[in-house]
This record gives C-alpha cells, structure tokens and sequence, in this order.
C-alpha cells in the first residue's frame, strides 16, 4: 500500500479482501470492511475501527427513521399502486417526501411533478401549479373536458433528441391542506389522477406511460384513507350508471395504497 496525503491505495489481495466483506450489503459492514482493511495493512487493529466507525456513523443518527433504506420498498409497491401516506409528525413527513422526491429523481426516464400542498385550497390554485409543471394545451379551472385536469394530465411533452420519459411520478405533498378546505373536489381530483394513470396503462395506445401519485398528509388523510365512500378506496359514482373509470379501466376500485410513514421510525 502506498499513501499519498489522506489517499490510501491498496494491493490487490487487500482489496479482494474489502469487496468480499462489502458484499454483506449493509452500511455497517461496508464501513467496518474499509477500516478493516486500513488496520490489516498498517497493523493497528481496533484503534480506527472504533474512531473511524463511530465519525460516520454519527451522521446517520439525524434521521426520524429507523430504516434506512425504506425507498425500494415503495418503489416496488408504486409498480401497481399509488400511495397514501401519512405520519401526525410534521418533520416525519418532510424528511419522507424529500428522499421520496430525490429516489425519484435519480430514477431513469422519469419525470418528477412536485405539488406543494400547503398552497393548494380551491381547484384554481391546484391549476396554477399543475400547468407549471406540465406542458400542454390551456388549462381550465375544471376536472373534466377537453381542457380540463384530466387532458393535461394526458399530455406527454418531449424534447427533439430525448427519449419520452417512461414514468411520471406526481408528489403531492401536504394534501390534506385540500382535503380539510373542499373535500368533494380533493375526491374529484384523486379520482382524475388515479383514472388518467390507469387509462395510459390498461386504455391508451400511445407508448407506455406510468405515472403514479404520492398522496402525503397527516391525520386528516389517514382518516379519509379508511373511509371506503372516499376515492382513495372507490371511483367517482356516476349519476348515470357504472363510474366512468371503471368502464374506461376496467378496474373495480382505483389501485391506491395506504401507508404509516410513522411504520418507518
């Protein structure tokens, strides 16, 4: 090994050594394994283990959560599902959306629409924001028709030279800022989302989009994620029949999942 100011620069075997421990796959072991490797060669074992161990360490303790690597496990719950989550603490959520938005944005061929919720309390303030972060044709204050909501939240822009992106994901935070002002149209918005998103998977034959919606909120949300006549459990009733997305989907119920953001610490 030689060592040019703070850089260490192993031999082979040593460095073989320090991959098969990192294959344990947690972040302690890692740590451990590069340490160990450092004290193997300079023959002071035990003594950086525990400075260096414990300097690195330190940073992780500032996170609200007890698991540390919770994102995969909602990305694999949003390939089918949207999401409902919740937590009664403020900066539990703040600290969950913020990883949430940034996991997503390291994702490939994604968009990353952020809704901030706090300033969201009539259909024409969730309009001004959902029209900055869309391109498309003018937006009406309405849900439905042909230059409403639902025709925006189909519009797919793309870039001469790129590649459409493939996945959309809209982060709504603080949605039960809306939920509390007007619950009927939070309902004929979830309702919109959750349709549109089925209609380009199971309906369009334009190229596969997915898009999916992270519903983030307190109390007020976790009580209407476990009322079953709220849109987060069943489509919109339509006055003249069978509600509309089913018939345009197919599915019974819009595929929404609850989830404890409080679970988590």
């Amino acid at each position: 090994m030689t060592i040019s100011g703070d850089v260490f620069f192993f031999p082979d075997w040593l460095f073989a050594s320090c991959v098969a421990h990192c294959l344990m796959r947690t972040t302690r072991a890692v740590i451990t394994a590069c340490v160990w490797c450092v004290e193997v060669y300079l023959g002071v074992p035990g003594e950086l283990g525990e400075m260096k161990t414990m300097s690195v360490l330190h940073h992780q303790s500032e996170t609200p959560f007890a698991v540390l690597e919770w994102q995969p496990d909602v990305m694999a719950m949003l390939d089918e599902h949207h999401l409902v989550a919740w937590s009664r603490s403020t900066y539990r959520r703040l600290q969950f959306t913020a990883t949430l938005q940034q996991f997503f944005g390291a994702q490939r061929d994604t968009d990353v629409c952020v809704l901030h919720g706090r300033f969201i309390n009539d259909l024409d303030t969730f309009c001004t924001q959902l029209e900055r972060l869309l391109p498309g044709p003018p937006l009406e204050r309405r849900v439905d028709g042909p230059s409403g909501v639902t025709n925006l939240l189909r519009s797919r822009h793309t870039f001469r030279g790129h590649a459409a992106a493939r996945y959309r994901f809209i982060v709504w935070n603080d949605a039960d800022v809306l939920l509390r002002a007007e619950p009927r149209l939070f309902g004929a918005l979830v309702d919109a989302l959750a349709g549109v998103s089925a209609e380009c998977e199971y309906a369009s034959d334009d190229l596969l989009l997915l898009q999916r919606v992270a519903f983030i909120g307190g109390r007020a949300l976790e009580e209407y994620a476990d009322d079953d006549r709220g849109q987060l459990q069943r489509w919109l009733p339509d006055t003249i029949g069978e509600p509309f997305w089913k018939l345009v989907t197919g599915l019974e119920t819009p595929p929404i999942m609850p989830y404890s953001i409080d679970g988590l610490a």
